[in-house]
């Protein structure tokens, strides 16, 4: 089946089940067309499910499966990874819906790794409580990092504004140390070809910001955009990589400069991702760039605090799924075109003879 036809299977990890991970996901599923797009898969529990479902008087019926090769189209599969009761109590984390988090995240990555499934969703975790019961990572990026043997960029996208980040959930006395000329130079050139390969952006300009007040304002305030960004930025333009700044960032998020580019790069995660949620929370998607794997998630937490009340706004896991369907799309079509780009066609040669010579393809 050709990807243009493929009915994408979207595999969900449902988070912690005490916040509002179940709830989002019920319904951005609600809708019983939602299966003409695609093909969902539940790692999670359906005794758990079908009491929270009843919880927020919602009419959804699943298909169970004990493994993904019996998901099916035009249903809502959920693979059962528990079989007994689940003892919710929502707006606190437990021993038992941290465990499940990290059982239906690492069953759900294991399917991704297999093709089983097309993208990945994750819904919201407790990254304290995962970390309390051994998993040795602040958060999905770094996982998903170890698990690909790649590093990826914290990517934070709407259709309107393109966020990532250079260092991820480390502290704010180790930003400094932990950035270099390199090291950014190499997410550049992933953020430009993740612009090209996922979004389908044929020349991005990406603005980079500096790390200190005012970009330093000259090496008063900080030497790191002399030193580090300003050289990363000339040594990638002149490869040809429209790469901008560095720019101050307290007053780049103005909409007459950033939407000037096409994308951002900020030095560290508050800096990059305060302004982001500001301007585009409900709507905004967490993608985890330059991996070979398509995961995605909405740009909020678990939110302990609303669990139960039937009051979670499912629009950011709606726009989290349908950005990992676009990529995983996209992502096809642009290796097609690759594949496409040289094939051979037959002359004939001045002495007679046929040969075969590669050609540009029309595109």
């Amino acid at each position: 089946m050709s990807p243009k036809n493929h009915k994408v299977r979207v595999g969900i990890s449902i988070g912690d089940f005490n916040g509002i991970g179940p709830e989002i996901i019920m319904k951005s599923l609600k809708d019983k067309t939602i299966t003409d797009f695609f093909t969902p898969i539940i790692f999670g529990s359906g005794k758990l499910f079908t009491y929270q479902k009843n919880i927020f008087k919602l009419n959804l019926n699943f298909n169970y499966i004990t493994e993904t090769s019996q998901a099916q189209n035009g249903k809502l599969n959920m693979l059962n990874l528990v079989k007994d009761n689940s003892n919710v109590e929502l707006g606190k984390p437990t021993e038992e819906s941290t465990k499940m988090a990290i059982d239906s995240l690492e069953a759900a990555t294991e399917a991704l790794m297999k093709g089983e499934i097309d993208v990945l969703v994750t819904a919201p975790i407790n990254k304290d409580e995962m970390m309390k019961m051994g998993f040795k990572h602040a958060g999905h990026t770094g996982y998903f990092e170890e698990k690909f043997n790649k590093k990826g960029l914290m990517f934070l996208v709407t259709d309107g504004l393109k966020v990532a980040v250079s260092t991820h959930h480390i502290p704010i006395s180790q930003v400094a140390e932990s950035i270099s000329k390199e090291k950014i130079k190499k997410q550049i050139k992933a953020l430009n070809q993740t612009l090209i390969e996922d979004l389908s952006i044929s020349k991005p300009k990406i603005a980079v910001l500096g790390l200190n007040p005012h970009s330093g304002d000259g090496g008063v305030i900080g030497n790191e955009e002399i030193e580090i960004i300003s050289p990363a930025i000339k040594e990638l333009s002149d490869q040809g990589i429209l790469a901008f700044g560095p720019f101050p960032a307290d007053s780049f998020f103005q909409p007459s400069k950033y939407q000037s580019f096409d994308a951002v790069l900020a030095m560290y995660h508050d800096q990059g991702l305060a302004p982001f949620k500001t301007l585009a929370y409900e709507e905004g998607v967490n993608y985890t760039a330059g991996l070979p794997f398509i995961r995605t998630s909405p740009d909020h937490g678990v939110a302990y605090d609303i669990a139960g009340k039937n009051i979670a706004d499912e629009q950011s896991f709606m726009e989290a799924i349908f950005m990992a369907i676009k990529i995983f799309k996209n992502r096809s079509d642009y290796k097609e075109m690759m594949a496409n780009r040289l094939q051979l066609r037959r002359i004939p040669s001045d002495n007679g003879i046929d040969e075969d010579l590669p050609v540009e393809s029309e595109m």
